[in-house]
């Protein structure tokens, strides 16, 4: 057989060019990417690099390097419970005061230990009243207004929160009856709640219906949505109410009987009786960019303000400081700009080329972003490719983004940054379609498929030298 002669072109030379690639995917809208060097700066590729784009997610690895900067990666926040009055023989003589700190992952177990070390301090009864305090942050009644009101991931924002401010919904018919709960949750308790209330709705849309009802959240489901049964988490309005209820609750169960919540606005003045404290920033932070949680990034970038320039006077503040602190400490372009910490607000614009060198010159949040996976064309997973991808994705109807860091089997390390947007298309989406519009499963799946060709490029092309 005659040997076949060696195509003497480069690697870059022989792959399909990346505007190719993005041609051929079909994918409407703006599609910018920049891909550097992390140990000499160089930019390898760019395409509409400078176009300012809604990063969704991916701001959450503006807000961790924020947060972490600010505030340190062994900083925690403490849930507390206070006294007024003193405390005589085991009776709390004034009032007692659940103080929130603004953790932004206490649950139903933690206030299951709070209650126990209430008791443990021998605690055994209150006098006074029972009060609850989330001044600690400013409050939000939900992170961006274009959502809608009944998806779990837009919840109220406080400095006493509780189950990411969800509460969890289910539903189960049984002879032609519906039985339905609202608990608070979680792998151990499930105490019922009264501070958020469902009742069965005879019609098919809306699917929800919320309504402010002053002392609790009142949501109505559709009968013709219901099927034979099923749970969904919905947000909450009033979460200091909603820990205090269930502290409440674990509180009676350990002999100590309390009043009903009421919410206070001063800071509050007393013994400390017991605590809580959450893990270390730096595991909120990686577990906030593994899970996406958007009430971690608010509650981390609010926090992240506090400890700068004193407690925000609201979130579209903090993101303004954040937006400084980022120009400022990045040299991004002036059209940057943040509206949230969790980049839920599609109002967000960042350009693919600063973000790239943003993560380029803060490599030390690369151990704590997320692993992504090669896949084919099919979505299946590419086993024994040897390309290790960290990076945090972003998703909104119609947006699309992934960032971070790629290496290859010779240990170069690129920094890299993917926006894709089509907002006209978002725009046109009427507010009783943006959980589901028509259309955004598809450019989802698309803009994935688009991202894993040219990072897969890109890993066979850009070798050590």
């Amino acid at each position: 057989m005659r040997p076949k002669a060696r195509d003497g072109r480069s690697a870059l030379a022989r792959e399909t060019p990346g505007e190719a690639i993005v041609q051929a995917s079909g994918l409407s809208g703006v599609v910018g990417y920049a891909l550097i060097d992390v140990a000499s700066g160089q930019i390898l590729e760019e395409r509409v690099s400078s176009a300012a784009l809604p990063p969704a997610s991916v701001a959450k690895a503006m807000t961790a390097l924020y947060a972490l900067e600010s505030l340190g990666a062994e900083h925690r926040f403490a849930t507390r419970v206070l006294a007024t009055g003193g405390v005589s023989n085991g009776v709390v003589q004034g009032d007692l005061i659940l103080a929130g700190g603004g953790d932004p992952t206490l649950d139903t177990n933690a206030m299951a230990v709070l209650a126990q070390r209430l008791k443990s301090a021998g605690v055994r009864e209150v006098r006074g009243e029972f009060k609850v305090w989330g001044g600690a942050l400013p409050y939000r009644r939900v992170i961006d207004k274009s959502q809608p009101e009944h998806v779990g991931y837009n919840p109220s924002i406080s400095g006493l929160n509780l189950n990411f401010n969800r509460v969890h919904f289910d539903w189960k018919r049984a002879s032609g009856k519906w039985r339905i709960t609202m608990d608070a949750r979680s792998d151990r308790y499930r105490p019922d709640v009264r501070i958020a209330r469902m009742s069965i709705a005879q019609r098919n849309v809306p699917v929800y219906a919320y309504r402010d009802a002053g002392s609790h959240d009142v949501w109505t489901v559709a009968s013709g949505a219901l099927g034979n049964g099923g749970a969904r988490w919905l947000p909450v309005r009033k979460p200091e109410l909603y820990a205090g209820e269930v502290f409440q609750s674990f509180a009676r169960s350990e002999g100590i009987m309390l009043k009903p919540p009421k919410i206070m606005r001063a800071a509050p003045l007393g013994s400390e009786l017991a605590r809580i404290v959450s893990e270390p920033l730096d595991v909120l932070a990686r577990d906030m960019l593994k899970f996406s949680t958007n009430l971690t990034a608010e509650v981390l970038g609010l926090a992240a303000t506090a400890k700068r320039k004193g407690r925000a006077a609201s979130l579209n503040s903090s993101a303004a400081e954040m937006t400084n602190w980022a120009k400022a400490r990045f040299g991004m372009a002036r059209i940057t700009r943040f509206v949230d910490h969790s980049g839920l607000g599609d109002a967000s614009r960042v350009t693919a080329l600063d973000m790239a060198k943003a993560l380029r010159a803060s490599a030390r949040i690369r151990p704590i972003l997320k692993d992504i996976k090669m896949r084919d064309e099919r979505g299946r997973e590419i086993k024994g490719l040897p390309q290790d991808v960290r990076a945090k994705t972003g998703t909104l109807n119609f947006v699309s983004s992934l960032a971070g860091f790629t290496r290859g089997p010779d240990g170069r390390d690129l920094a890299f940054a993917m926006f894709m947007a089509d907002t006209s298309r978002r725009r046109a989406i009427a507010k009783a379609d943006r959980e589901r519009p028509a259309g955004g499963r598809s450019y989802n799946r698309a803009a994935k498929a688009l991202q894993q060709r040219l990072l897969q490029r890109w890993g066979r092309v850009y070798r050590a030298t």
